[in-house]
């Protein structure tokens, strides 16, 4: 080794150094808690089974939510990050739409039919814009939506409209999912942040009365807005 290389290794190690020092410094993990607002652009195919009355323009809606929203986030380098977000599954009440009444004397238009919770994590991978330094950091994000329904239940006037006590089916739905958000950065490793999603929801209800069945095709279009505090470590 020459006399040069042996005058400049210290150096080199100390670069090197000072950089791990400084990759240790930044903190790889996020927890966030805030809340969601989730609006549905739902559309919904016409009621489709037995004894559902011919020309009938039988579809459902289905009402806007809001529930609190947690978050893990991985730091993989500088740009990029990994995040996991769910909520707390909220209940989604879902509400007839169509004629004021069925067979001359069930109401049905505006009567809320049926509700189901639903848990809804969200993988996302992130790039993050501007370096470490900057207080003010947008992201945009791309990932994939799992959507699992449970505690779903028919009211009574959801039995009314079927003619009997009636149970409800509603299968989970994959799709993908994509965000765009701000994030702010605050002392002591304190950040807020905003964010606005889109994820694909589709599934398919089926209302069983008995051994009649009747079938509603969803595309929920489940739209959110986040507001969120976060602490990095």
């Amino acid at each position: 080794m020459t006399n040069l290389a042996l005058r400049a290794l210290p150096a080199a190690l100390l670069t090197l150094t000072a950089s791990l020092a400084w990759g240790d410094e930044i903190p790889n993990n996020t927890f966030r808690i805030g809340e969601y607002w989730v609006f549905f652009h739902a559309t919904a195919s016409d009621v489709s089974g037995p004894f559902i009355p011919a020309g009938e323009d039988l579809g459902l809606t289905i009402k806007n939510v809001q529930t609190p929203y947690f978050a893990y986030l991985r730091r993989l380098s500088t740009h990029f990050t990994f995040e996991l977000a769910a909520g707390v599954p909220p209940l989604t009440k879902t509400y007839g739409s169509g004629p004021a009444t069925l067979a001359g004397t069930v109401p049905y238009n505006g009567q809320y039919l049926s509700s189901a919770r639903w848990f809804a994590p969200t993988a996302l991978l992130e790039y993050v814009f501007f370096d470490e330094s900057s207080a003010f950091r947008p992201y945009v994000g791309v990932g994939v939506n799992y959507s699992s329904f449970f505690t779903r239940d028919v009211t009574p006037a959801g039995d009314a409209v079927g003619g009997g006590p009636s149970r409800l089916e509603l299968p989970s739905s994959i799709g993908p999912a994509g965000t765009v958000g701000l994030t702010y950065r605050l002392p002591d490793n304190w950040s807020v942040m905003a964010s606005y999603s889109i994820a694909r929801v589709i599934s398919h209800s089926n209302i069983i009365t008995g051994d009649v069945v009747r079938t509603v095709f969803f595309n929920f279009g489940p739209q959110t807005f986040v507001a969120a505090v976060g602490y990095s470590f």
